[in-house]
């Protein structure tokens, strides 16, 4: 195993109060691709910062390997004394790197260089943050949210970029796709500590879930443990008990314990509020259009969206999402066509700027519009602080005011005040920004239990997965030009359809070129199908797959037992992961032999006619 490169060993760090870090730690070595997860407030980016050395921890070890080039992706980053994006991004290389890797990298992301960086928005400046951070290439590239403010085109070659570069990476994102593909190791903040999983973020839910299950019998069992020898030292003779003060000592050691253990954060509780039922036909659109100067933003384009839909809206920065939803809400008039609303619409929106936000206001006045200490949710008048502890804030931050929340807080005070107005038409820009997983979770199933109709913007590709009934897209993503095209189902749905209808053209058009001497000799070609025979291998492989199939499907079964033992992992962690490792093998090569049996299946009855 290489040494490694960076080491963050029980760091402490606290603002007060609470710890925010007590015995946190990571180790990066050469290669790794490393996500860094937990709750929003958990201490990520505190903890990434601490790595790039620009927080310094109050207690705790922190090495970074003296040869070793770290570079941290900023939230906020500094343009002074930069006259070009190209400028403030070639700043970031050092002696002997490749200029033209700073050209290759805003040109793919968006910009050109040229820009003046005062001028910048919010995303762009992410962008040039990007590009300044990656163009070196460093040993260690540390990268907070690196997703945020991208389209998917560039999310999806970001995943390219970061798969190939010999960078080790510690990335923090709340895109679950983006994880699964980018990482091979997770290490997961906790209550102030860490644990680290030599896999994939794609094997992180189902072994967090199995740690706090253990973690949770454990202190079912010492409870019990507390109860016996509270018994003994009610209930046993006096002079055993005066003789046994190391028995007594460990009692109060195990009450210390028991009373000491900070359970999991729990988990946000929360459902739409439901407003009057609304007409069936909730918006039509009929060949609506919109031009700005000689671009085409949206070319004549119809829809009918019913009660009970959830239409996903996805494209490039700049292919008109936003246009054509306020479009379709009425909003902003097309320059023609007609968009019809439904009857009895009580809409309600969450805007991916938070630009209603006051930093001033008190999270108690945003959430109950200034109208004292209660509000009415379902029809039900709750207390504010009632409120709030659905969305894991706690009763004494209702005066703080929203400037002291983190991008992720600020999430879901949003959507606290959404889900707490009665509504039947949802209408969510990027909702998904800053959030934790718990909390995708909870707005995934907000969303897809939701009675009313919901339209959502997002570039987070499994929640729309998980959500939508339908996708609309740009016809041409990779230089929209005002066609639009609705697909059934989630995003890869859409881009399974849209490779068919690719593969149907090519295929017409070949065909169109084929000269008539081929098609000719095509019945013939016909008339000898089932002639055939298969090979001796495939008959082979034909007869002797299903029972190497089954042979699979038991030791996975055999493995799925060892590891149901819920105190395996908090006992003996390296044969819980080695158990697993063989389980995810297994399933591979019982997933490749289906797929062989079932090409080599429908080869025999296609060759037997």
């Amino acid at each position: 195993m290489a040494p490694p490169i960076l080491k963050l060993d029980d760091i402490f760090l606290s603002f007060g109060g609470a710890p925010l870090l007590a015995g946190a730690g990571l180790q990066v070595e050469p290669g790794d691709k490393i996500c860094l997860v937990g709750r929003n407030g958990s201490g990520k980016s505190t903890l990434l910062k601490i790595a790039a050395g620009l927080v310094e921890a109050q207690s705790g070890e922190v090495f970074r390997h003296p040869s070793s080039t770290v570079r941290y992706l900023e939230q906020a980053p500094d343009f002074a004394g930069y006259k070009t994006v190209a400028a403030y991004a070639e700043a970031g290389l050092g002696p002997g790197d490749d200029p033209y890797r700073v050209t290759y990298l805003l040109s793919h992301l968006g910009l050109t260089g040229d820009e003046d960086p005062k001028n910048l928005s919010g995303g762009e400046a992410r962008r040039a943050a990007l590009a300044r951070v990656m163009a070196p290439e460093p040993d260690i590239l540390l990268l907070d949210e690196p997703t945020n403010h991208l389209d998917l085109p560039t999310i999806e070659w970001l995943e390219g970029e970061l798969q190939k570069s010999r960078s080790a990476l510690v990335l923090i994102s709340h895109d679950r796709r983006f994880l699964e593909k980018v990482s091979t190791a997770t290490v997961w903040l906790d209550r102030g500590t860490s644990r680290r999983l030599d896999r994939g973020f794609a094997h992180f839910e189902a072994w967090r879930d199995q740690v706090l299950e253990a973690e949770e019998l454990e202190q079912h069992k010492l409870g019990k443990a507390i109860e016996r020898e509270e018994h003994w030292l009610r209930y046993g003779v006096t002079a055993r008990r005066k003789r046994n003060m190391r028995r007594l000592g460990e009692l109060q050691d195990m009450r210390s314990r028991h009373r000491g253990h900070k359970g999991a954060l729990g988990t946000v509780q929360a459902a739409a509020s439901d407003a009057q039922e609304s007409g069936k036909l909730v918006i039509e659109a009929d060949r609506i259009t919109k031009t700005y100067g000689d671009r085409a933003i949206v070319a004549p384009f119809s829809i009918r969206v019913h009660r009970g839909d959830c239409i996903g809206l996805v494209g490039p920065n700049g292919a008109g999402k936003t246009t054509l939803l306020k479009m379709l809400t009425g909003q902003l008039e097309p320059d023609s066509g007609t968009v019809k609303l439904g009857t009895n619409l009580e809409i309600a929106t969450l805007d991916q700027k938070r630009e209603e936000l006051n930093p001033e206001d008190t999270l108690a006045n945003y959430l109950t519009d200034g109208r004292g200490e209660n509000l009415l949710v379902n029809g039900e008048q709750r207390h504010v602080t009632g409120y709030m502890k659905e969305f894991l804030f706690q009763p004494e931050q209702a005066r703080t005011p929203i400037k002291n929340l983190s991008g992720g807080e600020r999430a879901r005070l949003m959507l606290a005040r959404i889900l707490s107005r009665p509504t039947n038409l949802l209408i969510l820009d990027e909702p998904t920004n800053d959030l934790d997983i718990e909390t995708l979770d909870l707005l995934q199933e907000i969303v897809s239990g939701f009675s009313g109709t919901v339209i959502l913007v997002s570039h987070d590709r499994d929640f729309l997965d998980r959500t939508v009934t339908s996708t609309i897209a740009p016809a041409n993503p990779e230089d929209p030009d005002g066609r639009w095209i609705e697909y059934a189902g989630g995003y890869s749905d859409m881009l399974a359809q849209r490779k068919g209808a690719i593969e149907e053209r090519k295929r017409a058009e070949k065909a169109a070129e084929k000269p008539k001497s081929t098609e000719a000799a095509a019945p013939a070609a016909e008339g000898s199908k089932g002639k055939g025979k298969l090979s001796y291998k495939q008959k082979f492989a034909l007869e002797n797959l299903p029972k190497e199939m089954a042979k699979a499907e038991a030791e996975i079964a055999v493995r799925e037992q060892k590891m149901a033992d819920p105190n395996l992992f908090s006992k003996d962690a390296a044969t819980f992961n080695r158990l697993a490792a063989e389980m995810e093998k297994l399933r591979e090569s019982l997933t490749k032999m289906e797929e062989e049996w079932l090409e080599l299946e429908m080869l025999r009855e296609e060759l037997e006619g």
